[in-house]
This record gives C-alpha cells, structure tokens and sequence, in this order.
C-alpha cells in the first residue's frame, strides 16, 4: 500500500493514517469527508477537505495545484541520528 501512496499523483480518501502517509511522500491528498485531524496539512495546502460532494471533490481533482513548498510540519526524518548522538555523549549523574 505504501509502495502505491509513494506513486501515486494524488490520493483521496477518509483515512487520517492515510492523509498523513500522502504528506510524508509529497502526494496531494483529497479528504472525503467533512474535517480532518490533521489540519495543519489543509492550512499547508497540502489537503483539500471535499467531503461526499461529487461537484466539489471533481473541481479539486479538475484544478488542484500542490503549493511549491512543503514545510517539515513533523520533523525532517532525520530524529534518529539525533537521539542517538543525544544519548552517547549525555553524562549519566
């Protein structure tokens, strides 16, 4: 699943899993629902919320453009060498 979210130009759907795993692979997600958990994705542009309005979820699919910039809104995946570089030199008391 993850291999086809990676691919894919877009991807709708209501899952909040899903919307998240769409940002992290830089695919434009459309929410079919009414709201979303993840808002700072929509206050990004990076979610369009359709809901179950076929009109409004055909117009986003019709004339949606991703913005040029997608800020780290959760980290720059790169916390592990961080952790560990935290944890070797923190003298113990």
């Amino acid at each position: 699943m993850l291999m086809l979210e990676k691919n894919a130009r877009v991807i709708m759907t209501d899952s909040g899993g899903m919307q998240k795993e769409a940002y992290f692979f830089g695919v434009p997600c459309f929410t079919l629902g009414p709201e979303t958990e993840w808002v700072e994705k929509v206050e990004a542009g990076w979610n369009v919320l359709t809901g179950a309005n076929r009109q409004e979820i055909l117009k986003v699919v019709t004339t949606f453009q991703p913005p040029a910039n997608r800020p780290p809104l959760y980290g720059d995946g790169n916390v592990a060498p961080r952790i560990v570089q935290t944890i070797t030199t923190t003298s113990e008391p």
